[in-house]
C-alpha cells in the first residue's frame, strides 16, 4: 500500500511512502474485530504462519491459538525506517535511482504507528480490538492508546518501558559506534559504491544478541566449551559470530541505525506533560508483561509503570514471564504467551463501538 505523503514528528516530508502488511482472518461488517501485531527492532510483516515459511510469533496466530484468526482479523506491518517493505533508509527516493541512505529523516515511534493508523483506515479498520507487540513492538502498542485513544480497546505491551531506559541508550551507544566506525559505512553512503559496513554490523548484532539473553542461558548452552577444530575459538563466540553473519545478510546498516536512534527516543511523557499525564489520557485496557531476567527492561520498572498507570485510573494488569531466554523471551515463550494473551483478548461482543 503507499501513502502519497508523510510528514513525521519533526517536520520533515516523505513522499510515496510504502507500506508492506500482511493479514490474515476475515474483517467483519463493523471492522472492529481487528488486532494489530507490532514487530521489535529487526522484525518484519510476517507474524503469522504462512505456507511458504514460519512468522515469528506464528505459535500464537491462528485458529484455536492465542490470537484466534476464526475471530479476528490480523494484521502486521513493517514499520517506517525498516527494510522489509515499507518505505527506510534503503528505499529509493522517488524519481531518483538514488537510495535515502543517511538523508532519511529522523523518525520515532509515534511516526512509525502514524503510519500503521493510514494503513488500517484504508483497509476499512474503524477500531482496533487490540494493539500488541514486543520490545520495541511494544513501543509502539504503548503510543497507540496516547496517539489514537478512540481507536483501540486493549494494548498488549511486552518487555517495553514507557520511556527508553538509560540502559538501553548506552547499548544502542555501543551498536551504533561499532557501525559507525566500520570504513564501509561512509558516512550512511556506502550504498552508491556498492559497499556495506560488514564488520560493524556483524559486531552490533553480537552486542545485541548479548543483552537479548541471560547469563544463565549461556552458561548451560555453551558453558566453557570450545572448538575441537580451533581449540581457542570458544563456542559462544562461535554462536555469536554465526548470528553476525546471519544479520548482515538480511539487515540495512542504516535502517539499524534509523530504527535504533527511533527507540532511543521514546519517552511517552515527551510532549504531553509529562510520564503521569500521559498516562492519565489512557483509554484502553492494557495488559504489561515484563520477563524475568530481562537486562534491557527490568521486569521492577515496568512494575512502577503498571503501578504508576492505576494511580492514573487506567485498567492496568501486570504479568511476568519467567524465562531462561531473558529479553527474547517474547519470541520464544509462546506458551506463557497464550496463557496471558488469550483471556485477556476474548471479549462475549467484538462488535466494540468508538469510544
Amino acid at each position: 500500500m503507499r501513502l502519497e505523503h508523510y510528514e513525521t514528528e519533526r517536520g520533515e516530508r516523505l513522499d510515496q511512502v510504502e507500506i508492506a502488511y500482511e493479514t490474515c482472518g476475515t474483517m467483519n461488517a463493523n471492522g472492529t474485530n481487528v488486532v494489530l501485531i507490532c514487530h521489535a527492532l529487526t522484525g518484519d510483516a510476517h507474524a503469522a504462519d504462512s505456507k511458504s515459511r514460519q512468522g515469528w510469533w506464528g505459535p500464537l496466530i491462528g485458529p484455536g491459538r492465542a490470537i484466534d484468526t476464526n475471530r479476528y482479523f490480523v494484521v502486521s506491518s513493517n514499520v517506517l525506517g525498516g527494510c522489509a517493505g515499507t518505505t527506510g533508509p534503503a528505499s529509493l527516493i522517488p524519481g531518483t535511482d538514488r537510495v535515502y541512505g543517511s538523508k532519511f529523516p529522523l523518525i520515532t515511534i509515534r511516526d512509525m504507528v502514524h503510519v500503521q493508523y493510514y494503513l488500517l483506515r484504508q483497509l476499512g479498520v474503524r477500531k482496533l480490538h487490540a494493539v500488541l507487540g514486543g520490545s520495541m513492538g511494544g513501543m509502539q502498542a504503548l503510543e497507540w492508546p496516547l496517539l489514537y485513544p478512540n481507536d483501540v480497546a486493549r494494548a498488549v505491551v511486552i518487555a517495553a518501558n514507557p520511556a527508553f531506559s538509560a540502559m538501553g541508550l548506552a547499548y544502542n551507544e555501543v551498536m551504533r559506534c561499532a557501525i559507525q566506525s566500520d570504513s564501509n559505512y561512509l558516512s550512511g553512503e556506502y550504498a552508491a559504491v556498492s559497499r556495506f559496513p560488514e564488520d560493524g554490523m556483524r559486531i552490533a548484532r553480537m552486542i545485541g544478541m548479548i543483552t537479548y539473553r541471560t547469563a544463565q542461558l549461556f552458561e548451560q548452552r555453551f558453558g566453557r566449551q570450545f572448538s575441537s577444530e580451533q581449540p581457542l575459538d570458544a563456542e559462544v563466540a562461535r554462536y555469536l559470530r554465526y548470528q553476525g553473519d546471519k544479520f548482515v545478510a538480511r539487515f540495512d546498516a542504516e535502517s539499524y541505525l534509523t530504527l535504533l536512534r527511533a527507540m532511543d527516543l521514546h519517552d511517552i511523557g515527551e510532549g504531553r506533560g509529562g510520564m503521569r499525564a500521559a498516562l492519565q489520557q489512557i483509554k484502553a485496557d492494557l495488559l504489561w508483561i515484563g520477563i524475568r531476567d530481562d537486562l534491557l527492561y527490568p521486569p521492577t520498572e515496568i512494575r512502577q509503570a503498571v503501578e504508576l498507570a492505576r494511580t492514573c485510573r487506567v485498567s492496568a494488569t501486570y504479568a511476568e514471564i519467567d524465562s531462561v531466554y531473558g529479553h527474547d523471551a517474547f519470541l520464544l515463550e509462546f506458551e506463557q504467551l497464550s496463557e496471558l494473551i488469550a483471556p485477556f483478548l476474548a471479549v462475549t461482543n467484538l462488535d466494540e463501538q468508538a469510544l
